[in-house]
């Protein structure tokens, strides 16, 4: 097979010759016909360069296929069927007929029945007409012999048929271009540095650009898998009627990170090996002063919430020290001193329920299950008079909506809320009861120098978004989900999430 470069010094000596090339199906190389398709590719090639011009010459013609052939050769199968049928009143048993022509009984019998050339008598075919003309042989005689016939409607019946096919062919009239030459020059698709440097460029023949080409379609936008879990999980809080707090503001001071969850300015979570502080600016005083006044008593003898406090000296320096959140609890606890403000300027309580899913930063050691960065799904809801009833209740419908129905609470600590429970789920996989989450009711230490009425109640609780994520998809190991590890490709690969009542169950011991 020629290659484009030789095709295109066959086509520039061949118009140096004869000056036009009629017809490009005429051409042989090696004695050989040319394919069409690679004398195209190498034409355009030519043209691009102005170098010869082109129009193509389409031709169509049919052939017979090889039962066409048959037929042609052997008459048309209700002519056979009209054959073996002889004359006189007794006929033929359509049975035998079936035994000795086969297939040929079956397709010839309709239409010899539709020529009006046989007729059915009892069991029997009979001929009705003493001898027929075999026009579809000829017909498919015809077609062999010219590739054409004056009857559209007959080609289109005989290609139904499958006796007859329709092919086209396309060859090229060639001609001369206004930069003819037998000499194909390099054109250059850039200017490179080298260049530049050595003047080349002023010479060089550059390469048009084809702006009518179709490019590559670019491939849309796809979402992360931690993005089609979170949604699933958003749906589910907006179904239940919360509202989602702005959480994009990773940096956060210690202010409302710890001190206005009532967490000790001595707790180790607020040492540099569990939290990451920023170095510039390392400080912050963009807080409430009336509020971090209520915040510093509370925090060292209680103030007025009926607590005794840490009984320690509390530091605004401290407080104004700038860290990467460690929870979303941070935006919480400002959302509930934002309700706290409204109802002072309003003088009425409305209830409030709260979500956020967002990002949080540790400052863990990262292994297969652990990173110093994830994601805590968060809610809050604030009434008067709520109670532990009401935040089982509610743990109870909110985990039945992602698929787990056998829910357990277990008593724990936690800085911020009291009662605190850890949630368990029964995981049919493992045949045990696995921890699911956290949960508790907001401390009067926190609700109280915020500003909330005395018979306002919040319950609270969080989980992971990571683990969820990794056992929807089938993903052992956290780095493989997110950071620098990140196949790129499998983000457009994996499916929709969708957190149904199998999601559910294998959901369970998936808490951060």
């Amino acid at each position: 097979m020629a290659t484009t470069e030789e095709l295109q010094t066959l086509v520039l000596t061949t118009l140096d010759q004869n000056q036009v090339i009629e017809d490009s199906k005429n051409i042989k190389f090696d004695g050989k016909p040319i394919d069409q398709l690679a004398f195209l590719g190498a034409l355009n090639s030519l043209k691009s360069k102005d170098m010869v011009d082109y129009s193509p010459i389409e031709l169509e013609f049919w052939t017979l296929t090889e039962e066409g052939e048959q037929v042609a050769k052997d008459g048309s199968h209700e002519a056979r069927v009209f054959a073996a049928v002889p004359s006189g009143e007794q006929g033929i048993p359509i049975a035998e007929l079936q035994a000795r022509l086969g297939e040929a009984a079956k397709i010839g019998q309709g239409k010899a029945f539709k020529n009006k050339w046989i007729s059915k008598k009892g069991a029997n075919l009979v001929r009705l007409v003493d001898s027929i003309v075999d026009q579809t042989q000829k017909d498919l005689l015809e077609i062999k012999n010219t590739s054409t016939h004056k009857d559209a409607k007959l080609l289109a019946e005989l290609k139904k048929r499958k006796l007859t096919d329709k092919y086209k062919t396309t060859s090229y009239k060639v001609t001369k271009g206004p930069a003819f030459s037998l000499e194909i020059k390099h054109e250059a698709t850039e200017i490179t540095y080298e260049m530049l440097q050595s003047g080349e460029w002023k010479n060089a023949t550059f390469k048009k650009y084809n702006f009518d080409a179709v490019g590559v379609p670019p491939s849309g936008g796809h979402l992360h898998p931690l993005m089609k879990v979170r949604q699933e999980f958003r749906e589910i809080f907006f179904e239940m009627g919360f509202s989602e707090m702005p959480t994009n503001c990773f940096a956060e001071s210690s202010f409302w990170n710890f001190d206005a969850l009532f967490q000790p300015q001595q707790h180790p979570a607020r040492d540099a090996h569990d939290t990451f502080f920023l170095k510039d600016p390392a400080n912050t005083d963009r807080f409430p002063r009336d509020l971090m006044a209520k915040i510093k008593v509370t925090h060292e003898n209680g103030g007025d919430t009926g607590s005794i406090g840490y009984n320690y000296k509390w530091k605004e320096e401290d407080a104004g020290k700038l860290i990467l959140r460690t929870h979303t609890t941070a935006v919480s606890s400002y959302m509930l001193y934002q309700l706290a403000e409204k109802t002072k300027r309003e003088g009425v309580f409305n209830p409030a329920k709260y979500f956020s899913i967002d990002r949080v930063f540790r400052n863990e050691s990262v292994d297969a299950t652990h990173l110093a960065e994830f994601h805590q799904i968060e809610g809050v809801i604030a009434d008067k008079n709520l109670t532990l009833g009401d935040l089982i209740g509610f743990m109870d419908v909110f985990f039945k909506k992602m698929g787990m129905d056998k829910i357990r609470f277990k008593p724990t600590y936690n800085p911020y809320t009291e009662p605190s429970m850890e949630i368990f789920s029964y995981h049919e996989g493992l045949k045990q009861w696995v921890e699911i989450g956290n949960s508790g009711m907001f401390r009067p230490e926190m609700l109280l120098p915020l500003g909330l009425p005395p018979d306002v109640r919040v319950i609270a609780w969080g989980l992971g978004l990571e683990r969820p994520t990794m056992v929807k998809y089938g993903i052992s190991n956290i780095r493989d989900l997110l950071g620098h590890k990140v196949n790129i490709a499998m983000i457009k690969d994996y499916p929709v999430c969708r957190l149904d009542k199998k999601m559910g169950k294998e959901l369970v011991g998936l808490s951060e």
